[in-house]
């Protein structure tokens, strides 16, 4: 649920970007490039601030159970599987996007299955307080929209003036724009102790973001999008995966692991703008 709701402003943006063919690029650019912010520099943030938090204690566990595991591996795996494959296709359509949206609704959908055979009773507080979020959540919608109706035309006009590529704004001034959202849940569970929720936000808006805001992209979208054009990302994003899949499977997790995620983020900046000049 957080993560969709942190995904709410990738699917803006990318909905307002191919309303300009030309944009293509900044919404192909802004879903990899959120998803290497979101690893590397958000959960790497993360894991500094848990250190911090207990410095008699540079090491500390994941205390996750066997099906949350098996959830983020199984969310990791596919966030990391279909941009390779579409790489080794060559081209994206609206075919292929329609094959993503169908991934995230099969899958959304047998976690909505698991989590309601186990539903219980006593609900009957959250129910009273329904209306008010949902007011929140559709006023937040609104603000989200908006804002990235601004975001995409500024970082247009940014790619033009500066003679950037349009896929480098969006994957990393526009994709650390829309990740924003994310930052602050991730840091706000972690100030709280629940590193699970931020680590689960992260890796699950990575999934959206591969399955449904890409698949929504490319249905949208007219043109047949050249996925070797961004092939520095597909495989930047594949290395950051693997990096937190090695975590994962560590036992335990210290600074060394979040230092290690900030400095692959500013090298995968430098390489990004490194081949242009102003």
């Amino acid at each position: 649920m957080v993560g969709f709701s942190t995904s709410l402003a990738n699917l803006s943006v990318s909905l307002y970007a191919i309303i300009n063919p030309e944009n293509i690029g900044v919404a192909v650019g802004n879903v990899l490039g959120s998803n290497i912010v979101n690893i590397a520099l958000i959960l790497g943030a993360c894991i500094l601030l848990v250190v911090l938090k207990s410095p008699r204690y540079p090491k500390f566990m994941l205390t996750l159970a066997k099906e949350e595991m098996g959830s983020l591996n199984i969310g990791l795996f596919l966030a990391s599987i279909i941009p390779l494959s579409l790489l080794y296709i060559g081209t994206a359509s609206r075919f292929i996007g329609i094959i993503l949206v169908g991934i995230f609704v099969f899958y959304m959908g047998q976690i909505a299955t698991k989590k309601l055979n186990r539903e219980e009773g006593g609900l009957s507080i959250q129910r009273k307080r329904l209306r008010r979020h949902i007011l929140l959540a559709l006023t937040s919608a609104i603000v989200v929209v908006v804002v990235a109706f601004f975001v995409v035309e500024s970082s247009s006009f940014i790619a033009t003036s500066v003679g950037v590529p349009p896929v480098v704004i969006g994957a990393t001034v526009v994709a650390f724009g829309t990740s924003l959202p994310a930052f602050f849940a991730s840091i706000s569970s972690v100030r709280k102790g629940h590193l699970n929720m931020a680590l689960g936000n992260i890796i699950g808006e990575c999934f959206i973001n591969t399955t449904l805001i890409l698949g929504v992209a490319l249905i949208a979208s007219s043109l047949v999008v050249n996925i070797a054009a961004f092939s520095n990302l597909v495989l930047f994003s594949l290395i950051t995966n693997l990096f937190l899949w090695f975590f994962l499977s560590s036992e335990r997790i210290s600074w060394r692991e979040g230092a290690l995620l900030l400095f692959l983020y500013a090298v995968f900046l430098v390489v990004s703008f490194g081949g242009y000049r102003s």
